[in-house]
């Protein structure tokens, strides 16, 4: 079956599409410097731009050519048609689900524009949590030849049993399935062991550095990757200005190092290495190769604002 993934995690036969199926939100990013000013005004550039992991994911993915990317997700009525335009431009065909109820989730990113770029979130998931098995068909996969999660699925109860029935679908096909956590806070809350056992049946897990340590209790991401690969047949930990790792059975496969950049804003670099991984994985790369292609995406993410790659380039 095309696409299918040997027992290691590897790519199986390039061709098909790739699904993702996450969140599609609007991202209000403030670009400030030092402390913010408790109690008043702290001076910022203000900027509102499509955001969303998931969408991310797929908008970066869909930059290496001839890559077809679609995305599930949900959002509002009030945003819809923006969200729709803005994937569309970026090479994603878009199969977003409109709630009646909720406006579109809105992430309101604090970037301190200091040499570190760190950023932080204030999220109101709106619609993007509210994913369900009604919005899930078995059809989604026809001619998808990879399925990627995003981790932000895995907490909310709906889009948990959304995960459960496409990932069983996906197994039913013989489609690899991959999984980025997205988020160490969220998975404090959910726990780890509750995470562990939702990912059973996953080939490909791209935690970052501290997500990783956090899934393992282990303080050092090289052996968090190892104790992990012994769960997942891939384990790709992403290290930020320390590259990534590649894991496989228990081993540390590869140590990828990272490119040379200059941040602006963080904001969106583990999408874009996932994205840029994922395309590479879908064309028949090595996880190896694929992890530098992740490593060039993610310098360049983090050289602008917001969490999506150019359009025009």
């Amino acid at each position: 079956m095309t696409g299918a993934s040997s027992p290691n995690g590897a790519p199986g036969a390039p061709g098909g599409a790739l699904l993702v199926v996450g969140d599609v939100v609007t991202d209000v990013v403030a670009l400030h410097r030092g402390p913010l000013a408790s109690g008043t005004d702290t001076t910022a550039a203000i900027r509102t731009v499509p955001g969303g992991a998931g969408a991310n994911v797929a908008c970066w993915a869909a930059r290496r050519d001839g890559t077809e990317v679609r995305l599930l997700g949900k959002v509002g009525m009030d945003s819809a048609a923006w969200h729709e335009r803005e994937l569309a431009t970026s090479g994603v065909r878009p199969l977003l689900v409109i709630d009646p109820e909720s406006p579109t989730g809105t992430v309101v990113c604090l970037v301190d524009s200091g040499a570190s770029a760190e950023r932080t979130f204030l999220t109101d998931s709106g619609a993007a949590l509210r994913l369900t098995p009604d919005d899930w068909s078995e059809s989604l996969l026809d001619g998808v030849a990879r399925l990627h999660l995003s981790g932000y699925l895995f907490f909310s109860e709906p889009c948990r049993a959304l995960v459960a029935v496409a990932v069983e679908s996906a197994r039913a096909r013989g489609v690899p399935v991959s999984v980025d956590p997205a988020s160490a806070g969220f998975l404090t809350e959910l726990g780890v062991d509750r995470f562990l056992a939702l990912t059973e049946g996953v080939d490909v897990l791209l935690p970052s550095r501290d997500e990783a340590c956090l899934l393992t209790g282990l303080p050092d991401p090289a052996d968090a990757a190892a104790k992990l690969s012994r769960h997942v047949p891939l384990v790709v930990v992403k290290q930020g200005d320390a590259g990534a790792l590649v894991a496989r059975s228990g081993e540390i496969r590869a140590r990828v190092p990272a490119v040379p950049a200059t941040p602006v804003d963080t904001t969106g670099a583990g999408d874009a290495f996932t994205g840029a991984f994922l395309a590479a994985l879908l064309a028949g790369t090595g996880p190896e190769e694929a992890a530098a292609e992740g490593c060039r995406a993610g310098a360049q993410a983090v050289e602008q604002v917001g969490g999506r790659p150019p359009t025009n380039a």
